[in-house]
C-alpha cells in the first residue's frame, strides 16, 4: 500500500490549535462588536432626553433609525469586497476608527436633519464590519466549529444592551456637566473605545493562518489542511456563480428573507425597547436596569443554542423554531398592557431571536461556495437590512399614528413568521439538491 503524503497528525493538535485560535481571535472580535453595537443603538437611550431637546417626533426618530440602514445597505457589499483586497486587519481597523469618529460627532447634532445625516454617516462607517468578521472567521474555523463561534461572537449584541443599558442610563445623569447634555456625553464616551480598538486591530488580527506567528508550524499546517478539506464535497447553494450573479441568486434572497426578521427584531428592539419600557412610567435609571433583563437571558441561551446546533449538526430547525417563538411572542405583546407580562414576552422574543444567529450563519456559510462567500455573506446581510430599515421606520410611524408600541411591532411579526417558514422550505430544497447530481456550472 502506498504511503500518504499528508503528515501524520500529532495527538491533540486539533484541540490545541482551536483553543489557541479561539482565545487569540474571538475575545477581541467580541469586544469590537460589543462597542460597535453600543454605538449603533445608544441613540435609543439618548432618545429619552435627546428627542425633546432636538424636537424629534417618534416618526422622525424612526427615519433616523432607518437611514442608518440605507447607508449600511449601500456600502456593505463594496466594504466586504474591499476587505478581500486590503486584508482583514487593515479593513476592520479602518471601519472601527471611522465609526468611532462619526459616533462621537453625533453629540453635536442640533435638529432633525443633522440627526438624519449623522445616522446615515454612522451606517456608512459601520457597513461591512459584521459580514467581514463572519467571512474572517471562515478563514480560521472549520465548519464544525462555526455555529458555536458565530454564537460566541454575536453574543456581543445582547451583551451590548445588557451592559450598555445601565451605562447609557448613567451617562444621561451627566446632564449639564461642562455645558453638555447627558445624551451628548453618552455619544462621546461610548465612541472613544471604537477608535482605540481600531488602532489595536492593526496589531492583534493576522489576516490568515499563515501569518499567525503565535501558532506552531505544525498547527498552522494542520489548520490549513482542515480548512481546505472542508471545501471538498461541499454542497453550496450558489454553486460556482460569478460574484455579480450572487446578488441576484434566488437562494441568497431567500437566506436574506430569513435573516431579515432576526436582524430587524434585534435592531428595532435595541433601538426602541428603552422607549417602550419608559412608556410604562419608569425613570431613566429604572428603564436602564429593566432593559438589561431580556438581553441578559438572550446572551446565555444564545451560546447554549449555538453549541447544541454544532453538536447535533442540525441547522434548519435550529433556525426555524426560535424564529417561530420570536414571531408568536412579538404578536402576543398586543394582548397585554402589563409591564410584567410585557417583560416576559420581550425576554422570550429576544431569547428566540438571538438563538438563531449561530445556526443561521453556520448554515449560510456552508451553503455558499468559497468563490461566492465574500459577496454572498455581505449580500445576505445587506438585503436583510432592507427589512430592518423599513421596520425601524414603520415602528415610529405606527407609534405616532396609533399611540401603541405593540402595534408598531407587527411588521416584525410578519418578517419573523415568514423567515421561519422559508427556513423549512429552503432546508427541504437543499436536502433534495444534495441528493441530486451536481448541477452544471452557470453560463
Amino acid at each position: 500500500m502506498a504511503t500518504t503524503s499528508v503528515p501524520t497528525e500529532l495527538p491533540g493538535i486539533e484541540r490545541r490549535t482551536m483553543r489557541a485560535v479561539g482565545w487569540r481571535i474571538v475575545p477581541f472580535l467580541v469586544l469590537c462588536y460589543f462597542i460597535a453595537y453600543v454605538d449603533r443603538v445608544n441613540a435609543g437611550f439618548a432618545a429619552l432626553t435627546m428627542n425633546k431637546d432636538l424636537g424629534l417626533s417618534q416618526a422622525m426618530f424612526g427615519i433616523g433609525g432607518g437611514l442608518f440602514f440605507v447607508a449600511y445597505v449601500l456600502c456593505e457589499v463594496p466594504s466586504n469586497l474591499a476587505m478581500e483586497k486590503f486584508g482583514a486587519r487593515v479593513w476592520i481597523a479602518r471601519i472601527m476608527i471611522t465609526w468611532g469618529l462619526v459616533g462621537a460627532a453625533m453629540a453635536f447634532v442640533v435638529g432633525p436633519f443633522s440627526f438624519y445625516f449623522g445616522r446615515f454617516l454612522l451606517g456608512a462607517a459601520e457597513a461591512g464590519f459584521f459580514p467581514g468578521v463572519i467571512l474572517y472567521l471562515t478563514y480560521w474555523f472549520p465548519k464544525a466549529y462555526r455555529a458555536r463561534i458565530v454564537a460566541l461572537f454575536m453574543v456581543a449584541i445582547p451583551i451590548s444592551s445588557f451592559l450598555g443599558s445601565p451605562l447609557s442610563a448613567g451617562l444621561l445623569q451627566l446632564d449639564g456637566a461642562a455645558g453638555l447634555h447627558g445624551w451628548q456625553w453618552l455619544f462621546i464616551a461610548e465612541a472613544i473605545p471604537a477608535v482605540l480598538l481600531g488602532l489595536a486591530a492593526l496589531f492583534v488580527l493576522p489576516s490568515r493562518p499563515a501569518e499567525a506567528k503565535w501558532l506552531a508550524p505544525e498547527q498552522r499546517a494542520w489548520l490549513e489542511r482542515r480548512l481546505e478539506a472542508d471545501k471538498v464535497g461541499a454542497a453550496p447553494v450558489a454553486h460556482h456563480l460569478p460574484l455579480l450573479k450572487v446578488l441576484s441568486n434566488k437562494y441568497v434572497w431567500a437566506l436574506a428573507l430569513i435573516y431579515s426578521g432576526s436582524s430587524a427584531t434585534s435592531n428595532a428592539l435595541s433601538l426602541w425597547q428603552p422607549q417602550i419600557l419608559k412608556s410604562f412610567g419608569l425613570s431613566n435609571l429604572e428603564t436602564g436596569l429593566l432593559n438589561m433583563i431580556p438581553f441578559g437571558i438572550a446572551s446565555v441561551f444564545m451560546v447554549f443554542w449555538g453549541l447544541r446546533a454544532d453538536k447535533s449538526g442540525e441547522r434548519v430547525y435550529s433556525t426555524a423554531l426560535p424564529l417561530a417563538l420570536t414571531c408568536l411572542c412579538l404578536a402576543a405583546t398586543n394582548l397585554t398592557s402589563s409591564l410584567t407580562l410585557t417583560m416576559v414576552l420581550l425576554s422570550f422574543t429576544l431569547l428566540g431571536n438571538y438563538a438563531i444567529k449561530g445556526p443561521f450563519w453556520a448554515m449560510a456559510t456552508e451553503w455558499l461556495s468559497a468563490g461566492t462567500a465574500a459577496a454572498g455573506i455581505a449580500a445576505i446581510n445587506t438585503l436583510s437590512h432592507l427589512g430592518t430599515g423599513i421596520a425601524s421606520w414603520l415602528l415610529g410611524v405606527i407609534k405616532d399614528a396609533t399611540g401603541s408600541f405593540p402595534m408598531g411591532l407587527l411588521p416584525l411579526v410578519v418578517l419573523t413568521g415568514a423567515g421561519s417558514i422559508m427556513t423549512i422550505i429552503l432546508g427541504r430544497g437543499s436536502r433534495a439538491q444534495a441528493s441530486a447530481p451536481a448541477p452544471a456550472p452557470a453560463e
